[in-house]
């Protein structure tokens, strides 16, 4: 929103915490940190940075450093092994065969092994997307309701970014995942909503009759699509909401294979987006 570069995790570039480094254009570049990855231990982070001395060329150097396996499978699991040039699936592969990497004077040369040369099948975006939510809770590759906006449009869904362009007072419909709900007690019992997608935020404005009636779809939904009335002040733009749906079943397709035709179970998939966050 601010031109400011974000970028991702990695083994040879991060640290614990988020870090700036150079400027780009005009702001400087922000390296997301190895705290940004779920299950990842600080102790375990401190030995890959005492022993990154120069930059990392293997995951079997990481190994031989004194990272567990279970370690390197959270990092190729953060698609952190990139500057190596390896995608999160080749890392998971090379971790899964650490223990045959070379011993004694061979210790930290590639592994000459056949399991590292076979060909993997390469994932689709949006399945990397999807384990981005699931590893750091976000994504830098693309927003996920950008995999679902030829859907969204065929049902006169309007992106975020299209509202400024719309007539005050005209009836429109939004989708975005949920990133904050809120009521305070000064409002009358009103509940303010922010859903966002890949174009920007939407702000909601839901009465107390219509939250009673759609309360269920607003608490249980990670997306939210509401049809509404568009007020416009100036530069301020709401939705008075009318109606709620539960649109998170279109979050499911994002992982499905398209070989075997089969999502992941729906169990897997309902954790992998975060909750919105609710204030009072």
């Amino acid at each position: 929103k601010h031109g400011v570069e974000v970028r991702p995790v990695d083994i040879n570039y991060s640290n614990w915490d988020n870090l700036l480094e150079e400027k780009s254009n005009k702001y400087c570049a922000l390296r997301l940190g190895f705290r940004q990855v779920r299950g990842l231990r600080e102790d375990d982070m401190k030995i890959l940075l005492s022993n990154r001395k120069q930059q990392y060329k293997s995951v079997g150097e990481l190994y031989t450093a004194g990272l567990s396996k279970a370690t390197l499978k959270k990092l190729a699991d953060a698609d952190a092994f990139r500057s190596i040039g390896l995608d999160r699936r080749n890392a998971l592969w090379q971790v899964a065969s650490c223990d045959d990497q070379p011993i004694g004077m061979f210790i930290g040369q590639p592994s000459d092994s056949k399991e590292d040369k076979v060909s993997l099948p390469e994932m689709t975006v949006s399945e990397h997307v999807v384990h981005d939510y699931a590893s750091v809770s976000l994504s830098l590759k693309a927003h996920p309701v950008s995999f679902v906006r030829e859907k969204l449009q065929q049902l006169h869904i309007v992106a975020s970014n299209d509202l400024g362009t719309l007539r005050d007072g005209e009836h429109v419909k939004v989708c975005g995942l949920v990133l904050v709900r809120q009521r305070p007690g000064t409002a009358k019992g009103v509940c303010f909503i922010t859903i966002e997608d890949e174009t920007g935020c939407a702000n909601l404005v839901v009465f107390e009759n219509i939250l009673d009636k759609y309360r269920k779809e607003i608490l249980q939904s990670k997306l939210l699509m509401v049809e509404g009335t568009l007020q416009l002040e100036g530069e301020v733009i709401h939705i008075i909401v009318q109606r709620c749906h539960n649109f998170s079943k279109l979050l499911r397709d994002l992982t499905q294979s398209k070989k075997s035709n089969q999502p992941v179970q729906q169990t897997e998939q309902e954790n992998i987006f975060p909750e919105g966050r609710n204030f009072k």
